[in-house]
């Protein structure tokens, strides 16, 4: 059923395990820049999984963006949206996904951190293209994830170049 939800509050997020993993643990509830709040929480939740192997990181970032379909495409269409604002759970994802290929420098977090929202706002070619066309669960992780990937370019730039002064 598919309601017309505008701003979704606390009852929504805990009606539905997938509304309170897709809305980022409450994260997306937050009035201004949800997805900056959703961007953050990805900071501790790859922090618990930084102690392990990189292919064991990039297992459970995989595992995360598969039920990440799910959970923001039960959560758009209860909100009739496929991706409103408060859907955050892609934005933790991609976040982690991003900090697989970052120093564990706080510098270079906050760089990641910047670059990562950075793209995933201005969805630069052909990201853009892919929000648009994409819907339901799958569209709204896609776009982030291509916002992870022009993020980890951005960031092995700067590394390299940091490297090469």
């Amino acid at each position: 059923m598919t309601t017309s939800i505008k701003q979704p509050n606390v009852q929504f997020l805990l009606q539905n395990p997938a509304h309170f993993f897709g809305l980022g643990f409450g994260s997306g509830l937050a009035p201004k820049a949800p997805g900056t709040f959703g961007t953050l929480v990805g900071l501790p939740l790859f922090w618990l999984v930084s102690v392990y192997a990189l292919s064991t990181q990039l297992i459970v970032i995989a595992v995360l963006f598969l039920i990440g379909i799910y959970f923001c495409d039960i959560t758009g269409k209860s909100l009739g949206v496929s991706d409103h604002g408060s859907i955050v759970w892609d934005e933790i994802v991609a976040m982690m996904l991003v900090l697989t290929f970052t120093p564990n420098q706080w510098q270079w977090w906050l760089a990641a951190f910047l670059l990562f929202r950075l793209f995933d706002i201005w969805k630069p070619f052909p990201i853009r293209q892919f929000d648009a066309k994409l819907k339901n669960g799958f569209g709204v992780m896609f776009d982030d994830l291509l916002a992870a990937i022009y993020a980890i370019i951005g960031l092995q730039g700067l590394v390299w170049a940091v490297a090469h002064e």
